[in-house]
């Protein structure tokens, strides 16, 4: 159970601010309130006629409470009639216990019922387009968002809601405790690269400029340390123009943390302790103490990923060093270049797989650029050795090899070997998601929580079609200092001062100690071919900060919506946003993004060119 029924419960409101105030939630009464007057507000979650007695289940943000209304009671009775679903009404009675052998065990309150004494209508309600008592994977997600206001009162979407509201509440808590200040940033900002397109701004009063809506708050907060805020923090609203995704959204918020004079080191260990404080207090789960920490170079070695779910018992094994010499182009290609990779992943019992089932995890590899997935069925290697072995690629491997792989790989009768052969990034990308997708599909990925700190990133990456070097996090990251000297000489050896923190597969935090040195800063921009002017141009006003006194400073920036979405175990972080985009970045509530009155527009000085093809076609 991810979360208990008193997480996050509200105080009752006092009943003396206001004679017709509720006295209780309704989810919140049981036997203790037995013989006590209640005043109860909320929706008609559902009205039964029982052969002359009614009955009301209400519902508020609390949970559900059964109200009786008798014929005893006239008018009450006849209000009662009236309702329905989601009727909006207020009702006053008295808490007693039901019936022997009525009583309900899945309800929290179902050992007690309400005898109804008064009921008024607030409003009605026509029917609802979408069933409130469903799963939420019964409903199409369209209705859901177009509907939101609705889907909002499903009691799964109020558990998501507030423990977001507990988390966020739980994490400004231990920073306040740990000195740090809430500091906002601007919305209104400079466009400067940071991976993604930014959301442009025109400005009336500027014509023919344009702010951007911040990425994230990443140069405001160092300039902050540069103020000498020594400690800071923001839950910050973020906005970018990128494909969308399962886990991305146009806006989203993060929490956004940056220090002064700490190490990697001691920063990661604050955030240790706030995490593993968030887990406690909110799920009642303790994490380990420490998290395990892991080299970039051996995460991806072992699991092709630099964000693996340690939960599946899975690994890449290299077997490059086996192929050189073998005659099939498809391994010996990869194996004799320094940028290839051939990697093994063996499969416990894999070889129940149909050929059918292989033929579509080659198609998934393809994915992710591999062009094909060969692969070894185990069926008695131990009493046949390679006659107990099958496989179209068997022809081309010597003995050596073939006992090679076994002994690498363990694999035992009964198994399957897959192997992925490329580019070491495509081997990386394709095994990698291949891990994921077997241990999901085969039921191998254990419980609880498994964080990991993946360290020591490369610096740089090249990029093949800009045929140059960039920057893996941002080109405000740190290299290590015992690497500095050799900055030029070998970027793609140089390592950086950056940090992410994984949980259960997924990126939850991602930070780095920051360059402050602003001879050290220009060296990066120029290896970045970032030159002095275009540098000036987005970067200036950093630049200038550098020069004055910047001190040493680092941070980390945790992706609130991903972190609550494993916290709650939705599938997506709409789940748990109050009102999300579609992944075309539209709201169907709202008919957002929409066209303005061209009048609004002149004043922006900005006219809205038609589409290529309807201009075409005129």
């Amino acid at each position: 159970m991810l979360l208990s029924a008193a997480v996050g419960r509200p105080r009752r409101f006092p009943v003396e601010y206001h004679d017709t105030m509720r006295s209780h939630y309704c989810g919140e009464l049981n036997a203790t309130h037995v013989g006590q007057e209640v005043e109860l507000y909320g929706w008609v979650h559902r009205r039964r006629d029982h052969g002359g007695v009614i009955f009301i289940d209400l519902r508020d943000r609390e949970g559900l409470v059964q109200v009786v209304f008798d014929p005893d009671l006239p008018q009450a009775f006849q209000r009662a009639e009236q309702a329905r679903s989601e009727y909006v009404v207020h009702l006053s009675g008295q808490v007693r216990r039901r019936p022997a052998g009525t009583e309900n065990p899945d309800l929290p309150t179902g050992e007690i019922e309400i005898q109804g004494t008064d009921l008024t209508i607030l409003n009605r309600s026509e029917t609802p387009p979408l069933q409130l008592d469903a799963h939420l994977h019964e409903v199409s997600e369209e209705v859901r968002l177009r509907y939101r206001y609705i889907d909002l009162r499903r009691p799964e979407m109020q558990r998501r809601i507030r423990i977001r509201a507990q988390v966020t509440r739980v994490l400004r808590n231990y920073l306040d405790e740990q000195g740090f200040i809430d500091i906002e940033t601007p919305i209104l900002t400079k466009a400067t690269p940071e991976g993604a397109r930014d959301y442009l701004v025109p400005s009336r009063v500027n014509p023919g400029q344009f702010y951007a809506l911040p990425q994230s708050p990443q140069l405001f907060k160092q300039l902050l340390m540069m103020g000498g805020m020594d400690r800071y923090y923001q839950i910050a609203r973020c906005f970018r123009d990128e494909d969308l995704r399962a886990d991305r959204q146009p806006e989203f918020t993060q929490l956004d943390i940056e220090v002064s004079f700490l190490s990697e080191d001691e920063l990661m260990g604050i955030m240790e302790v706030m995490i593993r404080r968030l887990f406690q207090e909110v799920l009642d789960e303790a994490l380990p103490d420490p998290f395990p920490r892991m080299t970039y170079a051996e995460s991806v070695r072992r699991f092709g990923s630099d964000r693996p779910d340690l939960r599946i018992p899975l690994e890449l094994v290299d077997v490059g060093d086996l192929m050189r010499e073998v005659d099939f182009k498809v391994f010996s290609a990869p194996a004799n270049d320094p940028q290839g990779r051939i990697a093994a992943l063996c499969l416990p019992q894999g070889g129940e797989l149909s050929r059918k089932e292989i033929d579509d995890y080659a198609r998934f590899v393809g994915i992710y650029g591999a062009k094909g997935l060969a692969y070894v069925k185990v069926n008695e290697w131990s009493s046949k050795g390679r006659e107990g072995l099958q496989s179209p690629i068997l022809k081309f491997l010597p003995d050596a090899a073939v006992t090679g792989i076994m002994e690498r790989t363990g694999a035992q009768d009964g198994d399957l070997i897959f192997f992925g052969a490329d580019r070491a990034t495509v081997v990386n990308e394709s095994m990698g998601a291949l891990r994921t997708r077997l241990g999901q599909d085969r039921g191998l990925v254990a419980g609880g929580w498994q964080p990991l700190w993946v360290v020591d990133f490369p610096m740089f990456e090249w990029d093949e079609r800009e045929h140059r070097w960039s920057a893996l996090h941002h080109p405000f990251t740190s290299p290590k200092e015992d690497q500095i000297d050799r900055l030029e000489a070998d970027p793609g050896a140089c390592q950086s001062r950056a940090y992410d923190l994984v949980l259960n597969g997924s990126e939850i935090g991602g930070g780095s100690i920051r360059i402050h040195r602003s001879s050290l800063q220009s060296r990066v921009f120029r290896l970045l071919q970032i030159g002095e002017q275009e540098a000036e141009e987005k970067f200036g006003f950093l630049l200038r900060a550098l020069k004055y006194g910047a001190p040493p400073h680092g941070g980390i920036a945790f992706g609130l919506d991903r972190l609550v979405m494993l916290m709650t175990g939705a599938s997506s972080i709409r789940d748990v946003m109050a009102f999300p985009k579609t992944q075309t970045a539209s709201c169907l509530l709202t008919s957002a993004p929409s066209q303005v009155d061209p009048a609004q527009l002149r004043e922006l000085s900005l006219r809205v060119r038609q589409p290529q093809a309807e201009a075409s076609a005129e």
